[in-house]
């Protein structure tokens, strides 16, 4: 499939229209206006919305990244990664994450990493497909 992939950034109307939609499936307790204010914080602190179009247009999928300097190296940190559902199984998410592959050599990135829910289990079977390992776990605390 053909994708046109861009990225898109606050204020755009393709935020509201595209990016937002698909970020909020992912994440569904977000509101609109919490979604607004967590782009904006966001996008000051290097995150950066990934599109992919196909060529009519229609949004089919969107990762939210960001490079970051850590005692583990530099990393390219895919926060979210969603695919319109009817679009799933088609390849959008694979060149999504192709790209940031590409962006995170270009960035001299060691690897890239990300957190996937415990029970996204579709989402396993897509990362792993992609040799991307377990490498550790992450620990919450609400506060």
């Amino acid at each position: 499939m053909e994708l046109i992939l861009c990225d898109v950034t606050p204020g755009q109307v393709e935020m509201e229209r595209d990016v937002a939609p698909l970020i909020r499936l992912l994440r569904p307790g977000l509101g609109r206006a919490e979604f607004f204010a967590f782009a904006a914080e966001g996008h000051d602190q290097g995150l950066v919305f990934t599109a992919a179009y196909d060529p009519r247009g229609r949004c089919l999928g969107v990762a939210a990244h960001r490079v970051l300097a850590t005692s583990r190296g530099r990393l390219l940190v895919l926060e979210d990664l969603v695919t319109e559902p009817d679009a799933r199984s088609t390849g959008v998410g694979a060149r999504l994450l192709a790209e940031l592959e590409e962006r995170a050599r270009r960035a001299g990135c060691v690897r890239i990493e990300l957190d996937s829910g415990v029970s996204n289990h579709g989402a396993h079977r897509f990362y792993h497909a992609r040799r991307m390992s377990i490498v550790a776990l992450h620990f919450a605390h609400e506060l």
